[in-house]
């Protein structure tokens, strides 16, 4: 085989078309980057489910004076309540499950609250009273926590069992349909990108269709004839991977670790190293991507 003839006619068929090669750059470019980000996210997912919720209390809140009736008849807790609470957590059917667990009275809830809500106007309007007090737990198995929820509900002083997971479920699933939206719109870039790839390798073919008929005149394999114009949309793709590469990294670098990271220091986000994971495979993907819909465009074409 004469690799510099393939090599030869691969820059030739990259320089006639330039602008459809452009075309598939920047379309490999843009479906990879969606692809990128959405593993970002799926990686970032991930990391703040194992950071939060190994942190996650469950809080038992006790009535107060403003709980409604139906739910807390007595009125607030009373002292033997909080103490039949205290004593249940320390019971040898709980204490095995339980890391530790802590009282939060009236007055530290509402230092909690003002600082938590300084500078916001409901700050003013709160009272200490009208803030429950809590008994706050932490599990050693926080994928447990149905155990104290069972426990604790429907018991007489108690408000409320509240699994702080619960608030983050609800972030969780916002973040994954916003990654399902990414894959969605990745995925037709794709079949975009893989069309604009067939398409240009079957115009490239066509404009050298003599000499194609020469080749094979003269018995040249079709690996051998097939070959430039599968390379020609490889090299095409793996530019248009490479800047989706760039352009994740950049996204981890300005925006995560930049901007994010640095007005959200209480949770941990995605760093270069988990950006350096996925560029490898976009280049991958942008490859087997170009080298699928070439050959079978080429060897669509040479059939007819």
């Amino acid at each position: 085989m004469n690799i510099g003839y393939v090599f030869r006619e691969m820059g030739q068929s990259l320089r006639r078309n330039l602008s459809m090669v452009v075309s598939i750059i920047l379309v490999t470019f843009i479906s990879l980057t969606f692809v990128g980000t959405a593993s970002l996210l799926q990686l970032q997912i991930g990391q703040m489910k194992n950071y939060w919720y190994d942190r996650a209390q469950v809080a038992v809140y006790l009535c107060s004076s403003v709980s409604p009736d139906e739910i807390c008849p007595q009125g607030e807790a009373s002292a033997d309540l909080k103490g039949a609470v205290e004593e249940r957590l320390n019971s040898t059917t709980l204490a095995p499950y339980i890391e530790e667990f802590y009282f939060e009275d009236h007055e530290q809830a509402f230092k909690n609250f003002q600082e938590q809500f300084e500078g916001n106007a409901v700050a003013k309007y709160v009272s200490a009273e009208q803030l429950n007090e809590t008994f706050w737990v932490n599990l050693k198995d926080p994928n447990q926590s149905a155990i104290i929820t069972e426990a604790f509900s429907g018991m007489p002083g108690v408000e409320e069992v509240r699994d702080q997971r619960s608030y983050l479920d609800q972030i969780f699933s916002i973040l994954n349909a916003a990654s399902i939206a990414a894959i969605g719109i990745a995925a037709l870039m794709l079949v975009s990108a893989a069309l604009l790839i067939s398409t240009t390798i079957r115009l490239s073919a066509f404009s050298r269709r003599r000499e194609l008929g020469i080749m094979r005149l003269v018995g040249a394999s079709n690996f051998y004839i097939q070959l430039p114009f599968i390379l020609e949309g490889v090299v095409a793709a793996t530019v248009g991977s490479i800047l989706a590469g760039g352009a994740v990294l950049g996204i981890v670098q300005f925006f995560v670790q930049g901007y994010l990271a640095e007005r959200l220091p209480f949770t941990s986000f995605v760093g270069l190293s988990d950006g350096l994971l996925v560029v490898p495979l976009l280049v991958l993907a942008g490859i087997l991507l170009a080298a699928v819909a070439s050959g079978l465009a080429i060897r669509r074409y040479l059939r007819i």
